[in-house]
């Protein structure tokens, strides 16, 4: 499995720029789940700065992009090694927090209680939020004979909280007319890590269907099964009839699932791709303030081909205060993957590159770090 994993992070390194189509984001600590193709040649004008390790953990859901950033930076840069662990969004804050990592990786921004105990860590200084990947959250099902599903966000809502038990449920049928929807127990499943994957998806179901439940990074929805990480959850819908849940877009083509359309209230029903989702967060505004640049998604867009379930991961870094021994491989790092070159891997990967306006922000403020 370890030299699958390798082979695999291999094949990203070297296709990254030439792949076309492929996956979306992946999700999880254990998950081999990439995408590679072709060949290009990795960029040449990284600006290496530190020795040794560089230790980092913490959103799963950006493990490809990270896989393939490492590699290319670990090519380029042979003094320094970057350990990224994908613990998940919620391990990854609390580790950073703790003082043990240069950064974290999270789906979801910093809360306030957050962001002021980052200053113990971050001395003279607070960690700050910098979006780097972007991407659709898939609703992935198995309803046999069911190849072009469309729902809606009040309807998952209460598919995820039980209300709605079989797939030939009428609120199923009218946003269906036509399809031979069987008469099929639905089995609903969701993380049972705390997710920042989570935390997007029950914003959506709140923000747009009137979920009963508070948004959270754990599950707080009545009934159905748990599984960890997306890995897990998809596996589950892989192989189970009548089984639905979230999870990030690569999970869905790797492993030939079927997604669902969302009916936003557009013309048309919004599929899960990435440059759907690119247009949903084109419509994101900044709510972090100075040079946090935490993003409020808009999850009730009804513009045409807008998808609706994104996320943003963020990569959470103190903007003052960072460790000498760390801080130069640390903005070294962070400058690559926030540039031109870092960002053009990954629509070839399947995530959505950030608008010209938020990265250019995100670079700006990297070159601050200090």
């Amino acid at each position: 499995m370890k030299l699958q994993r390798k082979n695999r992070v291999r094949a990203l390194a070297v296709g990254a720029l030439a792949v076309t189509g492929a996956l979306a984001l992946s999700a999880c600590g254990s998950d081999n789940t990439s995408a590679g193709g072709g060949a290009a040649a990795k960029p040449s004008n990284i600006k290496c700065d530190g020795k040794g390790k560089l230790l980092a953990s913490g959103s799963s859901a950006q493990k490809n992009a990270m896989d393939v950033w490492v590699q290319n930076y670990s090519g380029a840069c042979k003094d320094t090694e970057i350990n990224y662990q994908p613990t998940g969004s919620g391990a990854g804050v609390t580790t950073f927090l703790q003082g043990q990592t240069a950064f974290a990786g999270s789906d979801s921004a910093l809360k306030p209680d957050e962001v002021t105990k980052s200053k113990q860590v971050c001395k003279g200084g607070q960690a700050i939020d910098l979006p780097m990947v972007g991407g659709p959250i898939a609703v992935g099902y198995n309803v046999p004979g069911v190849d072009n599903l469309v729902l809606d966000a009040k309807t998952l809502s209460k598919i995820f909280n039980s209300e709605i038990k079989k797939w030939n449920d009428p609120a199923i049928k009218q946003l269906n007319p036509g399809a031979k929807l069987p008469d099929l127990k639905i089995q609903p499943f969701h993380r049972s890590d705390d997710s920042g994957t989570t935390d997007n998806f029950t914003k959506y179901l709140k923000a747009a269907g009137g979920w009963k439940h508070e948004p959270a990074k754990k599950w707080e929805g009545e009934g159905g099964q748990a599984a960890s990480g997306s890995s897990g959850v998809s596996s589950q819908v892989k192989q189970n009839s009548g089984a639905i849940s979230y999870f990030e877009l690569s999970y869905a083509t790797a492993s030939k699932i079927q997604t669902a359309k969302l009916n936003t209230g557009a013309k048309e029903p919004v599929e899960a791709t990435v440059d759907n989702a690119s247009k949903a967060i084109s419509e994101a505004s900044q709510v972090g303030k100075g040079d946090d640049l935490a993003l409020q998604l808009n999850y009730t867009t009804k513009a045409e081909g807008a998808y609706p379930i994104t996320l943003v991961t963020y990569e959470i870094a103190c903007d003052k205060g960072n460790k000498a021994e760390t801080l130069p491989a640390t903005k070294s790092f962070l400058t690559y993957i926030a540039s031109k070159d870092g960002q053009s891997a990954l629509k070839q990967l399947g995530y959505a590159p950030l608008p010209t306006e938020i990265a250019d922000k995100v670079r700006a403020t990297v070159a601050k770090i200090s």
